[in-house]
């Protein structure tokens, strides 16, 4: 996990710790004041948004203890494609460019240039130079790519 996706999940689960599960523990007791139980809605989706919170809360806690924190910034730059680098690639028949940053799975966001480490491009990138060339299956068909830049961002 890079160290950017490790600040996340600490926020995510600050931010789970101190807002929705202190109002969830707030929604039961109200709705356990409504009376019956066995037929109060109230009760029923608070407790299942209570599970869910609390699933949530496991398992970044259990990412994090488990993670492997790689702060790409501390390590020298070698030209190679690695775990945490930011790769600029362009698509030698369409001519246009793209910069992917290899992250953890649950970094992962196309949106914002993120690809998982697991992902095919990224597999096909990794152990690669700067200026090498690579043929890539896409949904368009195989196309041919050429590393442009390697960055420790």
């Amino acid at each position: 996990m890079t160290k950017e996706g490790e600040g996340f999940l600490r926020e995510e689960l600050k931010n789970l710790k101190s807002g929705p599960r202190t109002n969830i523990v707030k929604a039961i007791a109200e709705a356990r004041k409504l009376g019956d139980l066995k037929e109060n809605a109230e009760y029923h989706a608070a407790l299942e948004q209570q599970r869910f919170i609390e699933s949530r809360i496991r398992e970044i806690e259990s990412k994090l203890a488990d993670a492997q924190i790689i702060d790409i910034t501390q390590i020298q730059p070698t030209g190679k494609v690695i775990f945490g680098t930011t790769v600029q690639i362009k698509d030698l028949e369409l001519k246009e460019q793209v910069s992917y940053k290899i992250v953890g799975e649950d970094e992962a966001d196309i949106k914002l240039g993120k690809i998982s480490v697991n992902s095919p491009l990224s597999r096909n990138l990794i152990g690669k130079f700067e200026g090498d060339s690579f043929r890539f299956e896409t949904p368009n068909g195989d196309k041919e790519f050429k590393i442009i830049s390697i960055k420790h961002l």
